[in-house]
């Protein structure tokens, strides 16, 4: 049905011709640009699994501390409540294929005491460093898991895209070139068919 509606002309031909040569390298773009997604998301999956893996240990090791700094001391909060809130961070993006990849920048604190320590032990010293390093390491991973998601969004797209291309819109553009070229040559046998007959009735 779809042929019915294109007229089978030199000019269509034409247009069509360069419409699928398009369609065939955007197809290329696409898929390229799936496999260099797909690789920079391999990158970020293993980057994942170690910080998740260093996290996990060293929390297990800082509320392991953080409990015995409350058996030694008592409840903790008013002590902690003295440890200032830390706003200083900002978020940055690169490109990679047109995907936006956060980065967050931040200045890694140095362990300094922020509370008084007459009220304070090693066990509480060592809990608070340990939650500072947390604490470095969740950015991370919060960048890491957002590129993550931008990531896997793109190359879903990517394939989707490239997908249409290769399964609708190439096929199509081919059929309608190829019904085009099958009339285009009919009409020109049956016009040379016509002149054949044509002269053959002026030569006798």
């Amino acid at each position: 049905m779809a042929n019915k509606q294109v007229f089978p002309t030199k000019g269509n031909l034409l247009a069509l011709s360069k419409s699928i040569k398009l369609a065939q390298l955007g197809f290329e773009l696409m898929d390229k640009k799936r496999n260099i997604l797909i690789r920079e998301m391999m990158e970020q999956i293993d980057k994942v699994r170690s910080l998740r893996d260093e996290i996990a240990d060293i929390y297990k090791k800082a509320y392991f501390t953080l409990q015995e700094a409350n058996i030694t001391l008592g409840v903790i909060d008013d002590i902690a409540k003295a440890i200032p809130i830390d706003n200083h961070l900002e978020i940055t993006y690169r490109s990679v294929m047109g995907v936006e990849i956060p980065k967050v920048l931040y200045d890694e604190e140095k362990v300094s005491l922020k509370y008084g320590i007459s009220n304070t032990n090693t066990k509480f010293d060592y809990a608070y460093r340990s939650f500072l390093e947390v604490r470095n390491l969740i950015i991370i991973l919060a960048e890491v898991d957002n590129a993550l998601y931008r990531l896997a969004d793109a190359i879903r797209k990517s394939r989707k895209r490239a997908n249409a291309l290769k399964n609708i819109v190439i096929p199509d553009y081919e059929t309608k070139i190829k019904y085009i070229r099958d009339t285009l040559e009919e009409r020109e046998r049956e016009e040379f068919t016509r002149r054949k007959i044509i002269k053959s009735k002026q030569e006798n």
